[in-house]
């Protein structure tokens, strides 16, 4: 139930389920407090039996999203809202706001080049050169344009201001970039590799009739509705994707509408050489990730005319201890001394548990608060006693803990989704596309730290339990993402007053992210092919420029290297015959097997080999445990999915060791 008139002086409408409007008062011209117009004019009475408070909204400018959200779940929003203020008056006093600077001129592009790993370019800096050049190397068309983009801002600002960095003509950088492409490469081109599914996707990208997907454009619905199926390409630049279709297709391109546009089904393609999900790979190769992950991310909101800007919070004295109000990461450093190794706040994993042992099919989850007084209480009692071991959880109602779980979101002194991506999390329902959401928030998902995105993983995984229970507890995912939404994109902590109006417009859009991150978590911790690509595209040229200074070094030595090379190529080739690899797993029985490659041969099929002729303690290891490695060659390291075809990943990587292990906590 909603407004749909709430100008001063005017007669105020409310929205029946019957489909009639229902006049409920005349609205004061001087709009009066809320909670005194509510209790003036918010009765109507549906019947005789009962009556529904109707709480006065104030007046906005409804945009095509706001108009096509259905009244009823939007309900759950304000109530929500209205929740949040309540429980905000009784918080601690005392709790500082993050400050969040803005910017000088030219200080977010000099930022964004720093994140970039491109901080070389106007500066002194800690960065290799090396690596930043070949990083360059490695850029797509529009990615280069977004980083040239951002040089230039820097260079100009850096002119007004006169100083004396010398920041290289950005014409010459690319000059280099070029250079470093048109010269043949040693080893391997890394061209995609992937069955004809992937290689028709390319393909469509760049046809000339370049159709949008119809499924982007079905008719809006209300729920999810059962569809097809489309594969994501990963083996194309999202940003290269949008501009190939922006060019192409301008006339049949439209815009999606609001939240009641139903959600396509997306699938990851099959990929020969695997699928690389965040944790896979080493932490020397995510920082390249995440450097990539930046650039297309800024290329793809460029190409789409979108503004991004990060934000940077000014560091602020916080608390040090404790559970509620605290960073993460300290608080992960609380836990670890407590369970080594923990990812995700013991917290927030108890808050979770509670829920489910009252059970999932309770009505109203998550929806329902607990009482303000009670879960202040729960919150100082549970600061004092938690790490104790001695607080009493069976004093814990379940829609008190499930109040808590979203307290303890609100009260991060930085969001979850960061200060830094916040605006960009929300600036993604302004992109044209399903596609090109998902696109910006699986780069998004790519950019958050390390706690934050576990822990933002444990959620989506809570939420969408709590989803499948819909037909008893009545939350579907449009409710889930109506109730949550206000908890992780008006964090408090960031001292922003957001006017009423302020809070109409951003109600929209971000329910609408916040089911956009349910529905797709499964996609959204994929890393894509492209970027992986890009990576060991990079790691190559690395390799090249520490070969040649290793050469240098050996011809000082006078280093008989062509004998030592004759040899060692020798004992290789009969160590491993021609289309077999070694595989070594040093911490199983069998420390190392030759394999011999065929076409069908698959990472789970390696593991099967290893684990089935293992005895004693190791035989109780299962797959799942253990994983297969990829490890050196043009890759640091990376851990194989079981579709892994083995033939297929040892072309792109002919250089590489093969390690059985499990994964690091």
């Amino acid at each position: 139930m909603s407004w749909l008139e709430s100008s001063p002086g005017v007669v105020l409408t409310a929205y029946h389920p019957s489909g009639k409007d229902q006049v409920v008062g005349e609205r004061p011209a001087n709009g009066g407090d809320e909670t005194t117009s509510s209790r003036r004019y918010g009765q109507y009475t549906m019947n005789q039996e009962s009556s529904t408070r109707v709480t006065e909204r104030p007046p906005f400018d409804r945009s095509s999203s706001q108009d096509s959200l259905d009244n009823t779940a939007m309900e759950d929003y304000w109530t929500e809202l209205e929740n949040i203020k309540s429980s905000n008056e009784n918080r601690q006093e005392g709790q500082e706001a993050v400050v969040v600077k803005e910017p000088d001129e030219g200080e977010l592009e000099e930022e964004w080049l720093k994140e970039a790993g491109l901080s070389h370019l106007f500066g002194e800096s800690a960065e290799d050169p090396q690596e930043s050049m070949a990083l360059l190397s490695t850029l797509t068309r529009t990615q280069a344009a977004a980083v040239q983009k951002r040089v230039e801002t820097v260079s100009q600002t850096l002119r007004k201001k006169n100083k004396q960095h010398h920041i290289p003509d950005v014409r010459d950088i690319f000059a280099q970039q070029r250079e470093v492409q048109e010269k043949s490469p040693d080893g391997p081109e890394l061209q995609p590799v992937g069955t004809n599914e992937n290689k028709c996707q390319g393909k469509d990208e760049k046809a000339s009739s370049g159709p949008v997907d119809n499924k982007e454009l079905s008719p809006p619905m209300r729920e999810d509705t059962p569809a097809s199926e489309t594969a994501i390409n990963l083996e194309v630049s999202f940003a290269e994707q949008a501009d190939n279709q922006k060019e192409l297709s301008k006339e049949r391109t439209q815009k999606i509408r609001g939240n009641d546009a139903s959600l396509p089904s997306f699938r990851l393609p099959k990929d020969k050489t695997g699928t690389t999900r965040i944790g896979d790979l080493a932490p020397q190769d995510m920082k390249k990730v995440c450097f990539l992950a930046l650039i297309e991310l800024t290329a793809l909101y460029d190409v789409l005319g979108i503004e991004l800007k990060q934000q940077k919070a000014v560091k602020i004295k916080t608390k040090d201890s404790g559970l509620f109000g605290i960073p993460l990461t300290i608080l992960l450093e609380q836990d670890q001394r407590k369970v080594p190794g923990t990812r995700i706040p013991l917290i927030f994993q108890k808050l979770i548990s509670r829920i489910e042992e009252g059970g999932l099919e309770t009505e109203g989850l998550l929806r329902i608060p607990g009482a303000a007084m009670r879960i202040k209480n729960l919150c100082q009692e549970l600061e004092v006693k938690f790490y104790e071991g001695t607080f009493n959880w069976e004093s814990v109602k379940q829609h008190d803990a499930a109040s808590l779980l979203k307290l303890f979101l609100r009260e991060l002194p930085q969001p979850l989704l960061s200060v830094e991506y916040l605006k960009a999390f929300q600036a993604v329902q302004s992109l044209p596309t399903r596609k090109h959401q998902l696109q910006a928030l699986n780069l998004l998902v790519i950019l958050l730290p390390d706690a934050n995105r576990d822990t933002l993983k444990a959620l989506l995984e809570f939420l969408q339990r709590v989803i499948d229970n819909k037909e008893k507890n009545k939350m579907t995912v449009v409710n889930v993402a109506m109730v949550m939404a206000p908890n992780l994109f008006m964090c408090h902590a960031l001292g922003l007053k957001s006017s009423e109006q302020r809070e109409f417009e951003m109600a929209a859009g971000t329910a609408n992210v916040m089911h956009l991150l349910i529905k797709y978590q499964k996609l959204l911790w994929t890393i894509p092919k492209f970027i992986v690509n890009q990576v060991r595209k990079q790691n190559t040229e690395n390799q090249k420029k520490e070969r040649k200074a290793m050469k240098k070094l050996l011809k000082k030595m006078a280093y008989d290297r062509e004998k030592h090379e004759k040899q060692d190529k020798t004992t290789n080739d009969a160590d491993v015959p021609q289309g077999v690899i070694r595989v070594q797993a040093p911490h199983l029985s069998k420390v190392s097997m030759a394999i011999q490659l065929t076409e069908e041969l698959k990472a789970s099929d390696v593991l099967t080999r290893f684990l089935s002729q293992e005895s004693g303690v190791a035989q109780t290891l299962k797959k799942g445990e253990v994983f297969l490695y990829e490890v050196g060659g043009n890759i640091g390291e990376r851990c194989l999915d079981d579709d892994t075809y083995m033939k297929d990943l040892y072309q792109l990587n002919p250089n590489a060791e093969w390690v059985i292990k499990s994964k690091p906590a």
